[in-house]
């Protein structure tokens, strides 16, 4: 079974918010962010909405272990050079994924950090595997997804040999995993539409089994480019064609597929409203159609 969903809003409700707006888009799977991806402030999590979320996603057919967190970006653990700052970011991971545990969620996913501040690569990459290896100490249960990164600045992990040397030396194997990014993907270099010698590669080096789940995004770059700029599905140079290619591929089957695409605006409003364009995505997925006019639908639907 498909399982696809996207990234939701983590609301007043906190994961029964999510549940909602997943179960409008017609999902059966789903990615949140407990709190602003681009700060740090979080608020206790409330069992009465887990409860209640867990309740929901069972009527509609949601499995949680389907369901996955996503650490904020501004968290960086390839810079060890300000060690308040490193020490900062090590414990606010790991109570992250304290809090995961506490909802039931078994992945987050994990941007691995950047080479700031005139360090190396290699540097950079030592700063991140430490940092983890201090972080999965056994006292937490969910898995931490690294994700392939574009490779703009001075990003850690947009290469397979650098995602290699990371999973080679974080020591908690069991709750260590890597999160594909199809934007990122093409925007460091792979060639999606051979995406089963990419998988090949990956399986040989790493193993399939690390894949924990798979963000979907079209891109508005060219292959190679280094930018990391999402579009809509068909919207890019990615191609509708390609990313279902990679969506059915039968080794990838059991895992959630998460739309990270942009909202759509309307261009006919003075002051521009965004649509999150899921619902028609998620249709045009599961009917493995692509359809031109999905924008204009979306706009429509949602002046109702």
């Amino acid at each position: 079974m498909l399982k696809i969903g996207s990234h939701v809003s983590f609301g007043k409700e906190q994961l029964l918010t999510s549940t909602k707006e997943a179960v409008s888009y017609g999902a059966n799977t789903f990615m949140f962010y407990t709190g602003a991806p681009t700060n740090t402030i979080r608020k206790e999590i409330e069992s009465k909405y887990n409860e209640q979320a867990q309740k929901l996603m069972i009527e509609n057919n949601i499995d949680i272990k389907d369901v996955v967190c996503h650490a904020p970006y501004i968290v960086n653990l390839g810079n060890a050079s300000d060690i308040d700052k490193y020490n900062f970011s090590i414990n606010f991971i790991k109570n992250e994924l304290k809090r995961c545990d506490a909802m039931g969620i078994t992945k987050m996913v994990l941007h691995p950090g950047n080479a700031t501040g005139g360090l190396t690569k290699q540097e950079g990459l030592d700063n991140i595997a430490n940092a983890i290896n201090i972080i999965l100490d056994g006292t937490t249960n969910c898995k931490l997804l690294l994700e392939t990164m574009a490779g703009k600045g001075s990003e850690c992990g947009n290469s397979l040999e650098e995602m290699t040397y990371l999973i080679e030396n974080i020591n908690n194997k069991e709750q260590i995993g890597v999160c594909l990014d199809t934007c990122h993907l093409s925007d460091s270099g792979v060639d999606l539409t051979n995406f089963d010698a990419y998988l090949d590669e990956f399986d040989s080096n790493i193993g399939i089994n690390y894949i924990g789940c798979i963000h979907v995004n079209d891109s508005r770059n060219e292959q190679g480019a280094k930018k990391d700029r999402h579009a809509n599905l068909g919207d890019g140079y990615i191609g509708f064609e390609t990313i279902m290619n990679i969506i059915n591929n039968k080794r990838l089957s059991h895992l959630p597929f998460i739309l990270e695409t942009p909202y759509i605006g309307d261009s006919d409003d003075a002051k521009e409203r965004l649509y999150p364009p899921y619902k028609f995505e998620i249709e045009m997925i599961r009917n493995n159609s692509y359809d031109s006019s999905f924008k204009e639908k979306i706009r429509e639907y949602y002046k109702k």
